[in-house]
């Protein structure tokens, strides 16, 4: 997803699950193979390996995720034979990420872009927070509902 800060276009990188559930998001100067590479090493780490991952049409990204496959085989400390992550690419079946970003977008879009990439990141990070919030991701959420309010207030403590 591109977001412009003073008048250059800028990449946010978003991961999601089968389930709309955000696993991971890095706002980047540039869409190349580093940031590809940063973005999957951290959704790895802190998520399970996924069977198969579906990517838009970019180069970089299936580059990322060969390179980022046999590191997270190796760092897997089950004994079982682990397949390859399957790389899926199609048109219509990234729709998910892009329906996803929709609430991105639609807190973005007023403000008709960002000053600096620091002012930006921490704003965006703010966004995707609540965005987390909205969907019930955050680990409290499970037994009562707070408000939007309270959940920020136990995040931010």
């Amino acid at each position: 997803m591109y977001i412009k800060v003073r008048g250059e276009w800028k990449y946010l990188y978003r991961a999601i699950d089968s389930n709309g559930d955000t696993i991971e998001f890095w706002f980047s100067a540039q869409r190349n193979l580093t940031a590809a590479k940063r973005v999957l090493r951290k959704a790895l780490k802190r998520h399970s390996r996924p069977e198969r991952i579906v990517i838009d049409g970019s180069q970089t990204n299936r580059e990322a995720i060969l390179a980022c496959d046999p590191e997270s085989r190796l760092q897997d400390r089950s004994r079982r034979e682990l397949k390859p992550i399957r790389i899926r690419r199609s048109a219509y079946l990234n729709n998910r990420i892009e329906q996803d970003h929709r609430a991105i977008k639609r807190r973005g879009r007023p403000m008709l872009g960002f000053q600096s990439m620091a002012t930006a990141r921490v704003i965006l990070g703010g966004i995707e927070m609540i965005h987390m919030m909205r969907k019930q991701q955050a680990k409290y959420a499970c037994n009562r509902q707070p408000s939007l309010a309270e959940q920020f207030h136990l995040l931010a403590a």
